[in-house]
């Protein structure tokens, strides 16, 4: 096996990796192409294991990339969401990726430290072992054990309440999109929650709410104003993160992804990104894989 057939086995996985610990499609580009450029120098003979060595390699460069861009993130216009990212049906299999890739979770993940999102990240998610863990963060086995706890305990205190299976999510979507589509405000106040959340991200460039907006009424009474103050809407249902989501068109152009989180057969989060800057991958399907 060649040097780049090699790195383009294990690129989905480092990717993953990437965009799970930094939310940002760009930057874990950024970090796998980093990678790429290591392994590309790096003496193959002292890489046992090519699999371990590359997680490790772009761990650690993500983790550096997430301090940055934290700083970055208190300067963002309005509320900051993850960039969606349209994925095939096969990731919604995976419950626990998926589970990790929702909106809702990466923004529990976003109130961890560096240190703690990718311990977090590398050991529910991707199931490495502490030793591993320790190589990829730069801490002793016996901190990592320790980080690895705190996180947890963290992100079990703030994650959505509740399992759901992929039915139910669906079919509380399937919902959702109806009465958005064709305005029914007492359908979609039905398949609200009493405190559902809505979210969304303009990053500045386009409008949108500059804090989140909480409460049935609220929220369904928004988004059937909202959506009808423009004429040529249209609604596409595709995957985003894993989860059913909504593409908007405006006039024949991508204007926001609205995806939703589903606890008890209820909507309880609506998020909905218009960044143009987060919309410039949807047009294609992005291989998610652990």
């Amino acid at each position: 096996m060649t040097v780049v057939d090699e790195f383009t086995a294990h690129r989905s996985l480092l990717f993953t990796v990437a965009y799970e610990m930094l939310g940002s499609a760009a930057d874990a580009e950024d970090v796998v192409q980093e990678a790429w450029l290591k392994w590309d120098r790096v003496d193959r003979g002292e890489v046992r294991d090519p699999r371990a060595y590359l997680v490790r390699v772009v761990s650690r460069a993500a983790l550096d990339r997430l301090r940055t861009v934290a700083r970055r993130r208190e300067d963002y216009v309005g509320p900051w969401l993850p960039e969606p990212l349209v994925t095939a049906p096969d990731v919604a299999e995976d419950v626990e990726l998926a589970d990790s890739l929702s909106m809702a979770m990466m923004l529990v993940l976003e109130t961890l430290t560096p240190t703690e999102r990718a311990v977090f990240v590398l050991r529910e998610v991707f199931a490495l072992d502490y030793d591993e863990l320790a190589e990829a963060v730069g801490k002793s086995p016996d901190a990592v054990r320790q980080i690895a706890h705190r996180a947890r305990s963290h992100v079990q205190a703030r994650r959505p309440r509740g399992d759901v299976t992929a039915g139910q999510a669906r079919s509380a979507f399937e919902a959702f999109q109806q009465a958005v589509v064709t305005g029914d405000l007492q359908a979609l106040v039905d398949v609200l929650a009493p405190d559902v959340v809505m979210l969304g991200d303009g990053g500045g460039i386009k409008q949108a709410l500059a804090h989140p907006v909480v409460g049935v009424d609220k929220v369904s009474r928004l988004l059937i104003g909202g959506f009808g103050k423009f004429g040529a809407l249209t609604f596409t249902g595709v995957d985003v993160n894993g989860r059913p989501a909504l593409i908007v068109h405006l006039d024949g152009e991508v204007d926001s992804i609205v995806t939703v989180e589903v606890e008890g057969g209820l909507i309880t989060g609506v998020y909905a990104v218009r960044n143009p800057d987060k919309l410039s991958r949807i047009a294609a399907e992005t291989t998610l894989t652990r």
